[in-house]
């Protein structure tokens, strides 16, 4: 009886075990791959995983990775990324909320609201409610590698860097309008991998400021994390303007209104006073303070250094207009003069040339660049613009130095325009004498006015005035301490909301006709927010002494000095000012990087 039911059973277990085996292979192979292409659910901690399809050639994968970077390269030309129907710019976040829904995760942060989209590998940056930055995590993107990305699309138009806990990468900057930037951010290429893969990229766009609606975020550049930006001051960003000045003391919003210059080429007991003691909002550097670019770097990192037990970061400004107006050293290849630029007259260079000028300053630590001039040569005469001018047609100077502008600032550099309301029509140098010219209001309307009320309408952020008389205007005062030229012209007529700076008050076109100390009370009076007192320390004590004794007596405001410092504060916020050190600039990448212009468009 036995025998019999065991032969019975066995050709069913071996049918039961056959199947079982076959279900198990199905299992393998098809889970295997539905596993293989799951959906990474968070792009802004984890970046997706590396394609896992080892059956793809390396000739296949390089040929693959080619058309998706020219594809990128082509598609932000446009605002946008691949897979998102959306340009960066000009959606509205109720368009992508329609679309594709509610977000996974929604952040709102002092640079503005970043929506999270998982399952379609996007974060998106809003500013005043529009997109003005995408970032695909697109798992494609990983097949891209650091030399490809340079091999499409040149070297980039800036590099940065950043590093946290969890990160340390290179962030290539490539400008196609002077407001949108195509950002690659990768690890930072390391002797072990000098050639990393790509973790996403961003396509970001400068949102102009609506007019009537200013706020402490306005032009604040988002960082390349969401929530995550450099803090420019101990002060948080959460603290409004207003509450950082009500924490401040007279002594501090008078320093604010300063910018000094310094002695040599290290920081000496007078440097170490305006700094700690006057605590003033910025120092100006010349070619005698600038030997070579390490000591250079040097100087400005120990000032930096020297700042940081106060409350607000310093402006560090420098003269770099190129051509005949260049201070930084280290064997720069020097531009040529705004005049030969002019000539040329393409707005892409200009932009271009801007950029670089801003990488110049930020490679040795500077952050304020007086530049773009925008004075039209009209006089031929003229002993101190000339060349310095990209010519004597306003249309040409209006749109050259805005590309110039928006170039410098592409960079985080903050540029300035000058010489308000117009130098070129001087026959006297104003180092020397104070120039007068005899022009009505609507003379410089239909002239000199042009270029610098098209640049405040462009977004610029700093104007500087002259030192010039316009007796027709005002009698009295030189454009540096005009109410009429700064205020009513300046500020009411012309819409600007940003810093005025004074041009050197040491210039002899001031000090043969005024004490610096009363100059400086008229300026502020009329409304300038800086003095620029570029040379002499005792000078600068002179004028802070000045600006503080008005104030006691009565003769200025209180509330007229928080008006400036309200503005320089914003200013520095905007730029997101800092007191970090830098390394050793790279001249040579500069260099290369100015000579590949060079041999574009002037030869």
């Amino acid at each position: 009886m036995t025998e019999p039911r065991n032969s019975l059973w066995k050709p069913l277990i071996f049918s039961v075990l056959s199947l079982a085996l076959i279900l198990a292979v199905v299992i393998f192979v098809f889970g295997g791959d539905r596993s293989a292409k799951q959906t990474v659910k968070n792009p802004t901690i984890t970046s997706p995983p590396p394609s896992q399809n080892s059956s793809t050639s390396g000739h296949d994968k390089t040929s693959s990775a080619n058309a998706l970077v020219k594809e990128i390269f082509s598609l932000y030309k446009e605002g946008k990324v691949a897979h998102a129907p959306f340009i960066s710019g000009k959606t509205e976040m109720k368009e992508v909320n329609n679309k594709w829904g509610e977000p996974n995760r929604r952040t709102e942060t002092a640079s503005g609201i970043y929506e999270e989209y998982r399952n379609h590998h996007v974060v998106f940056g809003y500013h005043d409610e529009i997109v003005n930055d995408i970032r695909s995590y697109d798992s494609e993107l990983k097949n891209i590698l650091l030399n490809e990305i340079k091999k499409a699309g040149g070297e980039p138009d800036e590099v940065r860097y950043y590093k946290d806990s969890t990160h340390d990468q290179i962030i290539l900057v490539y400008h196609v309008t002077s407001v949108c930037d195509l950002k690659w951010i990768l690890p930072k290429p390391t002797d072990q991998e000098p050639n990393p893969e790509v973790d996403h990229i961003s396509v970001y766009t400068q949102i102009k400021k609506q007019s009537g609606k200013p706020s402490q975020s306005d032009g604040l550049k988002p960082s390349d994390h969401p929530g995550q930006t450099d803090n420019p001051n101990p002060s948080s960003h959460q603290n409004s303007v207003t509450e950082i000045i009500s924490g401040m003391s007279l002594d501090e919003k008078i320093g604010q209104m300063i910018i000094g210059g310094i002695y040599g080429t290290t920081v000496d007991a007078h440097t170490k006073n305006l700094i700690s003691k006057y605590k003033v909002g910025g120092l100006i550097f010349y070619a005698n303070n600038l030997v070579n670019s390490q000591q250079t770097v040097q100087l400005l990192n120990q000032i930096k250094s020297d700042n940081v037990p106060n409350s607000m970061p310093l402006l560090l400004s420098v003269d770099q207009e190129g051509g005949s107006v260049s201070r930084l050293p280290g064997g720069l290849i020097n531009f040529p003069t705004n005049k030969v630029i002019g000539a040329i007259n393409n707005t892409q260079l200009s932009y271009k040339v801007g950029s670089i000028l801003g990488r110049e300053l930020k490679g040795f630590g500077f952050n304020l660049d007086f530049a773009p001039v925008l004075d039209v040569n009209s006089n031929p005469h003229n002993p101190v613009i000339g060349n310095r001018s990209f010519g004597n047609n306003p249309e040409v100077v209006s749109k050259l130095g805005i590309q110039t502008m928006k170039g410098i600032q592409s960079q985080n550099i903050i540029p300035t325009i000058k010489h308000f309301p117009g130098h070129g029509d001087t026959d006297v140098d104003s180092h020397l004498e104070l120039p007068i010219v005899n022009k009505t209001l609507t003379q410089l309307k239909k002239l000199e006015l042009i270029p610098f009320e098209r640049a405040i309408n462009h977004g610029a952020d700093v104007v500087m005035v002259a030192h010039i008389l316009l007796p027709k205007l005002d009698e009295h005062f030189p454009a540096s301490m005009s109410k009429k030229i700064m205020t009513e012209i300046l500020r009411k007529q012309l819409n600007f909301s940003g810093v005025v700076i004074t041009d050197d008050m040491t210039m002899q076109a001031i000090t043969n006709h005024f004490t610096i100390g009363r100059a400086a009370v008229e300026s502020v009076m009329a409304g300038s927010d800086i003095i620029l007192v570029a040379h002499d320390y005792n000078k600068i004590v002179e004028t802070i002494s000045s600006l503080k004794t008005a104030v006691q007596k009565g003769e200025i405001s209180e509330q007229r000095i928080n008006d400036s410092v309200s503005r320089i504060i914003q200013l520095k916020i905007k730029y997101e000012l800092n007191n970090s050190q830098v390394g050793n600039v790279n001249i040579g990448e500069i260099n290369q990087s100015i000579s590949k212009l060079l041999d574009e468009y002037t030869k």
